[in-house]
């Protein structure tokens, strides 16, 4: 209890007190300004009024244009001004240039053991224009030579993880949202020590939002006195600033750039289900073993470099990083290196795309994914997601693919780890179903999972929501799989999950006035939560 209370009075409280201060300290001093000045209303409406404009010609999407829009009118006074101290700070200014020189610098590198595009397109050419737009855009290219190999649950990740660890051999690298200190982490972090014992390269990145409550103030400490590097991904502090809604929400394991993980699980007992929260915890994740591991070693880097280069005073940067130095083709004995190059063929393996999502670059890749696969659904497309808060253009494409006679289907929670947004996404469940949509809700607990399937043919496993903070604010990845077994046991999952759920009828969304009422509100700030 006595460490509890040191760590909550230490940081967590004090960083909430200094936040609402500066939340409060504009308006008392506006408030001021009216008593003494009848002019200053007037003016800083007006600002208001100028901040508005700007808004609505902004390159951003319209919920968000229209939740800034709402909350300026709602208070007129100071809302413009508002704006101004959240949006203007110069460390996300900078944090951007150096998010942009990293990817440019390493753009190269991921297609350090060659460029399968033009196979692909002669093999699948049917997806073309979605593995092309991912690797013009985002600059990642598509895999032959990768094995991946579906996992339905959080244990079932945990037990592969610790043995893929087991078998390292010159590097281990970890990225994840959320933290917690308990079973799964001890198991994790033991390898992990021993390892970085034995001479491995062993790093962490974690997002300190994210494990703001979950892990202790000195965590970074402890793990550098155990050889493990460790970095803090935007540390959050008590400042007003766009830069804080950027967090790195991606959940990566590269190994030695031959085997990767990536999913919805991120590190906490409950994500394995060896403590319950809200029910039986539902989650999935997916093993790549082969060339498109690659990738994933790779984005690491370029959030290792790009988050330890903002770190540093201006002016100052690391140059000469060599990323070809960790690819397989660099370090493994000559006779394995054709494995490791990609030189085989997709065959019934199929191929495989990672990808990552910045909100820097504005391109959304994550929500252009699911758009793609939408559009090109013929007989079905299968949805795994625990927030479904959706934007005029996903909402469309869903809704337009069930009127066209496309089985769309949504699995959902039943029960919420967050009511507000729980009460959110169940608003569009009466727009999708009247579309043709089926929405259930997991009757066990809580679907953490992030699948697309679609067609037998294509399917993407990732860490990115159907919300607004994961598909605009948050750094997130995925991988897409075009065709294989993974394919067919993402689309048996979802279909071994739907009896244990329950579907939503169109009367249930009809409730009582109030709660219309407090839906339809909560849809105007949806962009916020």
């Amino acid at each position: 209890m006595n460490k509890i209370c040191r760590v909550v009075f230490r940081r967590r409280v004090f960083v909430i007190l200094i936040l609402l201060i500066q939340i409060g300290f504009p308006i008392f001093l506006l408030l001021g300004l009216d008593s003494y000045a009848w002019y200053a209303p007037i003016v800083l409406s007006a600002v208001s009024i100028g901040v508005c404009v700007h808004v609505v010609n902004r390159q951003a999407k319209a919920a968000y244009k229209i939740t800034w829009i709402f909350l300026i009118l709602l208070f007129p006074i100071f809302g413009g001004i508002m704006y101004i101290i959240f949006h203007s700070q110069s460390t996300s200014r900078r944090f951007k240039r150096q998010t942009d020189r990293v990817a440019a610098e390493s753009r190269d590198a991921f297609f350090i053991g060659g460029d399968c595009q033009a196979q692909f397109a002669l093999e699948r050419p049917e997806f073309e224009p979605q593995s092309r737009f991912l690797r013009d855009r985002g600059g990642f290219p598509v895999f032959a030579g990768t094995q991946a190999e579906y996992l339905p649950s959080g244990e079932g990740f945990h037990a592969r993880l610790l043995e893929e660890l087991e078998k390292a051999r010159r590097y281990i690298f970890l990225e994840f949202f959320i933290i917690r200190e308990g079973t799964m982490f001890g198991s994790i972090l033991s390898i992990l020590e021993r390892k970085a014992r034995e001479g491995l390269d062993v790093r962490l990145i974690y997002d300190d939002l994210g494990c703001f409550f979950t892990l202790p103030a000195d965590f970074r400490a402890t793990m550098e006195a155990k050889g493990i590097k460790c970095l803090v991904f935007n540390p959050f502090r008590p400042v007003l600033s766009s830069l804080q809604n950027h967090r790195n929400h991606r959940k990566i394991v590269a190994i030695d750039g031959m085997v990767a993980f990536t999913g919805g699980a991120n590190i906490g007992d409950e994500y394995i289900n060896a403590v319950e929260r809200f029910g039986n915890w539902k989650d999935a994740a997916i093993m790549l073993e082969g060339a498109g591991a690659w990738s994933f070693a790779l984005i690491f880097l370029q959030m290792w470099n790009a988050s330890a280069g903002a770190g540093r005073r201006r002016g100052r940067r690391a140059d000469g990083f060599d990323y070809g130095a960790f690819h397989p083709q660099a370090w493994l004995p000559q006779e394995e290196r054709q494995t490791a190059s990609g030189a085989l063929t997709g065959g019934t393996r199929g191929y495989v795309q990672p990808y990552a999502d910045s909100p820097i670059d504005k391109e959304h890749l994550c929500e252009n994914v699911y758009l793609h696969l939408i559009g090109r659904a013929r007989k079905y497309v299968y949805i795994n997601t625990p927030y479904l808060i959706l934007d005029d253009g996903l909402l469309s494409a869903l809704t337009l693919a069930a009127k066209s006679g496309v089985d769309v289907r949504i699995i959902t929670p039943h029960r919420w780890d967050k009511w507000i947004v729980a009460v959110a996404s169940r608003s569009y469940y009466r727009q999708l179903i009247l579309a043709g949509v089926k929405v259930y809700e997991y009757s066990r607990g809580f679907n953490h999972g992030k699948t697309f399937v679609c067609d037998d043919a294509v399917a993407t496993v990732g860490t990115a929501n159907l919300d607004f903070r994961s598909l605009y604010l948050h750094f997130e990845c995925g991988v897409v799989v075009y065709g294989g077994d993974a394919v067919r046991d993402i689309r048996d999952d979802f279909m071994r999950t739907v009896p244990v759920s329950r579907e939503i009828a169109p009367g249930e969304c009809s409730r009582n006035l109030l709660h219309r009422a407090l839906s339809d509100v909560l849809r105007i700030f949806a962009p916020l939560m």
